[in-house]
């Protein structure tokens, strides 16, 4: 595992930062303060779409999606309204999260769709912020080729403005409130030690996210057709206990992302589609056995290329119906909620 050094390196970010230093922070965010919730009776899997564009997708020259991360094509538009569709037939439903910069296409009755079938929309940022950045320009690639648009304002005043974009935009065309807050990419610390960001994301109205994304091993296997190692297997089965939702010092909650995504098997590791069905069947199954969570992340983008025929999403609606009752699936403002009312702040 490399470690980046650029935060716009078109990889997502979690994957190259340290895992040691990943751990220690999560584990210093969960165990300060009381103790966690008693586990839900049932485990919580929640099915999460980031409904934005990825580079080397569909094709793997494709990079100009780093500059329009919003304008998604009808593939991928179709793709989530397929996925949300299956999954309400089997009773569940899908949460996604929106980049703002989607709304400005003519026709979102797609999306309007999707919200009338129940499923959730969160906030993705505007532009597909990084909210790490230290200067404005690293905010996103757009911001170093038009750098105009951000005029004097601070990285603060930029990260504050476009999330609450997006919530504007959210509201405009689509007459709801968005449903929580996801990153652009996933942080092994977490927003632990920021607590100016969280409580910038508080005082825009959320009172939980979805920012977490424990770091663990990924090799580029090249496109090779060859297995990803044990090891790494096992480093993503070691992480599912570190992608379990906690509360920060400032009360907002965080529901991580659980490893491994889409985008970190297909383009940071090149897997082939049957081994991240397998190991996506392992995590569940120590989700399950453990009554935890897990918050699968996925893009219509990626999903749509690589398993066209929804093999992953049907994989998790089988394994969920056949645990006896044991787990069940829903959006992450449930898990959320139990998080809210059982697990006093960290100190």
């Amino acid at each position: 595992m490399t470690t980046q050094t650029s935060p716009l390196a078109p990889t997502r970010r979690s994957f190259l930062q340290s895992a040691a230093v990943g751990a220690a922070a999560i584990a210093t965010a969960t165990r300060t303060g009381a103790a966690a919730p008693e586990p839900p009776a049932k485990a919580q899997i929640a099915i999460t779409l980031d409904l934005e564009m990825a580079r080397n997708f569909p094709k793997w020259t494709d990079t100009h999606w780093d500059y329009e991360k919003g304008n998604l094509n009808d593939a991928a538009k179709q793709y989530a309204v397929n996925a949300c569709r299956r999954v309400k037939q089997r009773g569940s439903r899908i949460h996604t999260f929106a980049v703002g910069q989607l709304f400005e296409q003519e026709n979102i009755d797609w999306l309007k769709e999707i919200v009338a079938e129940g499923h959730a929309v969160g906030n993705h940022t505007y532009d597909h912020a990084y909210l790490l950045a230290k200067t404005p320009a690293e905010i996103q690639y757009r911001f170093q080729r038009a750098p105009w648009l951000l005029g004097k304002r601070s990285v603060a005043e930029v990260l504050r403005d476009n999330i609450a974009l997006c919530n504007a935009a959210i509201k405009e065309r689509l007459g709801i409130k968005a449903n929580g807050f996801r990153t652009p990419g996933g942080f092994a610390t977490g927003l632990h030690g920021r607590e100016d960001l969280q409580r910038m994301l508080l005082g825009l109205g959320f009172d939980w996210i979805s920012c977490v994304y424990p770091a663990h091993e990924i090799v580029d296997l090249g496109g090779k057709n060859a297995k990803p190692a044990e090891s790494t297997v096992a480093s993503i089965l070691a992480k599912q206990k570190d992608a379990q939702p906690f509360r920060y010092s400032t009360g907002l909650i965080d529901v991580p992302m659980a490893p491994i995504s889409d985008v970190g098997a297909f383009r940071n590791g090149r897997w082939q589609l049957e081994d991240f069905i397998e190991t996506t069947r392992k995590e569940l199954e120590w989700v399950i056995e453990h009554r935890a969570v897990f918050d699968y992340l996925s893009h219509p983008s990626v999903l749509g290329v690589v398993d066209p025929e929804f093999k992953t999403i049907d994989m998790i609606c089988d394994v969920v119906e056949k645990s006896s009752g044991k787990a069940e699936i829903v959006t992450l403002d449930v898990i959320a909620e139990r998080f809210k009312k059982a697990l006093p702040a960290n100190s």
